[in-house]
């Protein structure tokens, strides 16, 4: 198809998507109190909705003091009820896919439903929506010119009972419409490959010889790819490859501490990066400006939002609030009931507004991935803002970390473990300790206080990583590729423990 005709084509869906958004951007309370009313009318007759009698709930007020918030573990009899085949449990239409995620706080499977409404009303159309925000903010753009490298999930799909399970990458791409493939890298059947190392190896195989336009996946893993690409061809600059590579869509961990080595290898100014908010439970929000930090939260994808302080959570006194009442710096658990038949789910997610006029977000971290062990209420979003800043005065890179506390022993005072794996160490570990801590402090200040004259905690302490030593620890635990990540904080001491213990074994990639 020529070139302006896509394009024309693109510019069409764009407006007519733009004047479906207006009506959320100008109606934000209203259009979610709506949603609302359409899941419970839908789910009214499932087993889960005459058990709360759906019928009879007519506004938020009741909706909120009847069905109570929800975990997984709340759910999980139901939803092995649904994989096992049984129909409207908790959603009307029959649940077909399970997104199997692991997660990083438990070695437990989780399977979250996903129904035909949140694979199309959700997730597809959020994908149109990120490319429609981008054209039109990039009118010279030449996505179309080319394809897109996506790089999902390692596992492949399994089917028991009638219904299938798999990383959700692999769910979506297997219903994506046969056009799509056309427009992706790698191909489908190299996308689904389940043995990590081997897909890998394949995907810059077939990459190399396409017109690659735009990437789209997790950072950590699309780094470890674009640096096996480089380093198999022998380029230092992936535009030596793709030379009309122009933008990378990304999510599921925070961007900023891979964010100066993606500037490496792709150098310059006009290179574009998109965020997007995503997890196996939905699509929730996307960045909708170029060059910018803060995400457009979705309101018409067939998910309802609250959210509860972080300074009650998971309290007996636990406060959640409709979207209406959050207010901007605060920060959030998200709570979902969604068009797959989660109702009021904690998804593990926390949140900080920066706007609310439209409702712009930014994720600030895990519900479970803090250190709270001495009242210093440290979360991922603080450790790797005082991480970056701290890199860029040292002039080093990091790979990857993670942190746990060091408790307090007879008089000895507590501290924080950090296990770090360098790129390029600095010069001084003593002075990069100091700095660290110095800016953990600025961006904290519960944790200055409880470093004010080593009062409750000493200064942190950092351990160094053996090169591949978290590669080497996610594939002894098999959580190598897809939506994997490093566990950034714990008050435990359990993900410390192994990794110290492998530090010391030869590697397993060697």
């Amino acid at each position: 198809m020529p070139i302006p005709l896509v394009n024309s084509i693109a510019t069409w869906f764009l407006k007519k998507r733009f004047h479906q958004m207006e009506l959320f951007l100008k109606y934000p309370n209203e259009v979610q109190l709506e949603l609302l009313h359409t899941l419970l009318e839908k789910a009214k007759n499932t087993e889960f909705g005459k058990t709360y009698d759906f019928a009879s709930i007519n506004n938020y007020k009741t909706f909120s003091e009847r069905i109570p918030v929800r975990s997984y573990e709340d759910y999980e009899s139901m939803i092995e009820r649904s994989r096992l085949g049984e129909n409207n449990v908790f959603w009307p239409t029959p649940i077909k896919w399970f997104a199997k995620s692991s997660g990083t706080t438990s070695a437990k499977s989780k399977f979250i439903p996903v129904s035909d409404e949140s694979l199309e009303d959700c997730h597809f159309a959020a994908g149109k929506d990120l490319l429609c925000m981008y054209l039109n903010n990039n009118e010279d753009s030449l996505l179309f010119t080319g394809k897109s490298l996506r790089l999902g999930g390692s596992k492949e799909l399994y089917k028991e009972n009638g219904t299938s399970f798999g990383d959700l990458s692999a769910i979506i791409i297997d219903n994506m419409p046969f056009w799509a493939d056309f427009s992706s890298t790698p191909s489908s059947e190299v996308s689904l490959m389940s043995d990590w190392e081997f897909k890998m190896k394949a995907i810059v195989q077939e990459t190399i010889q396409e017109n690659v336009t735009s990437l789209a996946g997790v950072p950590s893993w699309m780094l470890v790819l674009l640096n096996q690409v480089l380093e198999t061809t022998g380029n230092e600059s992936l535009f030596e490859i793709w030379n009309n590579l122009e933008v990378y869509f990304h999510g599921g961990v925070n961007f900023d501490p891979y964010r100066d080595q993606y500037s490496k290898i792709l150098p310059g100014d006009s290179f574009k990066y998109y965020e997007i908010y995503n997890a196996s439970e939905g699509f929730f929000a996307i960045q909708d400006r170029n060059d910018s930090s803060e995400l457009l939260l979705m309101l018409d994808y067939g998910i309802f939002y609250e959210f509860s302080p972080m300074d009650t959570y998971g309290n007996e006194n636990e406060k959640v609030i409709p979207l209406s009442e959050v207010e901007i710096g605060q920060n959030y658990a998200v709570i979902i009931t969604t068009n797959a038949g989660l109702w009021r789910y904690k998804i593990g997610d926390t949140v900080r507004f920066t706007s609310v006029n439209p409702y712009r977000i930014k994720v600030s971290g895990r519900t479970k991935h803090h250190i709270n062990v001495f009242g210093e209420e440290l979360i991922i979003e603080n450790a790797e803002e005082a991480l970056r800043k701290t890199a860029k005065t040292t002039n080093c890179e990091i790979v990857e970390y993670t942190v746990a506390p060091i408790f307090m022993k007879d008089k000895e005072k507590g501290a924080h473990e950090w296990i770090i794996e360098f790129k390029k160490q600095p010069d001084s570990l003593k002075e990069f300790t100091h700095i660290l801590d110095q800016n953990l402090q600025h961006v904290n200040s519960d944790y200055e206080a409880k470093r004010y004259n080593d009062t409750t905690l000493n200064i942190l302490q950092i351990r160094l990583a053996r090169k591949g030593l978290f590669y080497d620890w996610l594939k002894k635990n098999n959580k190598l590729g897809g939506q994997h990540k490093i566990p950034r904080l714990s008050n435990k001491r359990t993900y410390v423990d192994e990794l110290l213990q492998l530090n010391t074994i030869k590697s397993f990639s060697s």
